[in-house]
């Protein structure tokens, strides 16, 4: 059902203006640091790697900037993976989960696949433990040309410079409870609507397929690796996770081009979300990143077994 919700800025069911996102702008601040907890860890370019400064955030360029880290030895005769981190800065297992890859698994990969990693695709967001960019906007509904979140737009302009085709893209997230109370109402006053509650935040690992290319077996296979190593989240009493329909344990799909989220950024086969639930008692943050590198290592080793075709 849908229920409009009190928030602190704004008047129900009025969008906000330009007064009510300053006055959201100016309620945030550091809470922690970009450039100690991922800048620092990412100081040395990890072997194989080449780095790639893609760009960097105007509301602070010296502290922002943006990096990619790229398979040193690209050849287009091999299949190519896209990971990509931190598109909603407060999920905090999608950026320290690329960068444990990129230290702790990717080697293994080098030579067999071509890898574009993207660690933290929104740094402000990280800094401030945000779903949204300064500007009140959701970068992972912002994937579209003329897009108005400067992350979503820096990252679609590196891949149109690059020129790369990708066969696999795996966009790591978190689901928390700060979605229900705080991200989800705030959302329903910026944009002066009424939400539909969720039943309960889901407790454990899940996966968001893309509509249009779903491939069952893919997900499958990504969630049985995961669930040894953390638990899968169950569906609510209607049989569904956060109101949308099981497509089979584990796994929901959306329309990722439609919604504008990261997932529909390239043509690859083989597309997901990953959603951890670091909120959980049956995890900690080594658990809920070890979720996010076994998902990676699952989704390329079946890239490698099912081939380009």
């Amino acid at each position: 059902m849908s229920q409009t919700t009190s928030y602190s800025i704004g008047t129900p069911g009025t969008p906000w203006g330009d007064a009510e996102r300053a006055e959201w702008h100016g309620r945030q601040g550091v809470k922690r640091s970009y450039a100690s907890l991922v800048l620092s860890r990412l100081e040395a370019t990890p072997t194989g790697f080449e780095r790639v400064t893609y760009g960097a955030l105007s509301h602070d360029p010296q502290r922002y900037p943006l990096l990619a880290f790229r398979s040193q030895e690209w050849d287009r005769t091999r299949p190519s993976a896209l990971v990509t981190g931190g598109v909603h800065g407060y999920e905090t297992s999608g950026v320290q989960g690329a960068i444990d890859f990129l230290q702790q698994a990717a080697e293994a990969y080098l030579g067999r696949v071509n890898l574009l990693v993207l660690p933290c695709i929104s740094p402000w967001a990280f800094e401030t433990i945000n779903r949204w960019n300064p500007l009140a906007i959701d970068p992972n509904r912002s994937f579209h040309v003329d897009s108005p979140a400067e992350e979503s737009a820096a990252v679609l302009a590196l891949l149109a410079r690059e020129g790369l085709q990708f066969d696999l893209h795996i966009d790591l997230h978190e689901t928390t409870d700060t979605d229900a109370s705080e991200f989800r109402p705030a959302l329903a006053a910026r944009d002066g609507e009424s939400i539909d509650l969720w039943e309960h935040i889901p407790d454990g690992f899940y996966l968001v397929g893309d509509s249009e290319r779903p491939e069952p077996a893919f997900q499958a296979a990504v969630i049985k690796a995961v669930e040894a190593v953390t638990h899968i989240a169950p569906p609510d009493s209607d049989g569904t996770i956060i109101g949308e329909t099981l497509e089979q344990h584990g796994v929901i799909n959306y329309p990722v081009r439609k919604l504008g989220l990261c997932a529909g950024i390239t043509d690859a086969r083989f597309v997901t979300t990953t959603e951890v639930y670091p909120d959980s008692p049956r995890v900690d943050d080594a658990n809920c990143n070890l979720a996010q590198v076994t998902a990676i290592c699952t989704a390329l080793d079946f890239l490698l077994e099912a081939g380009r075709g």
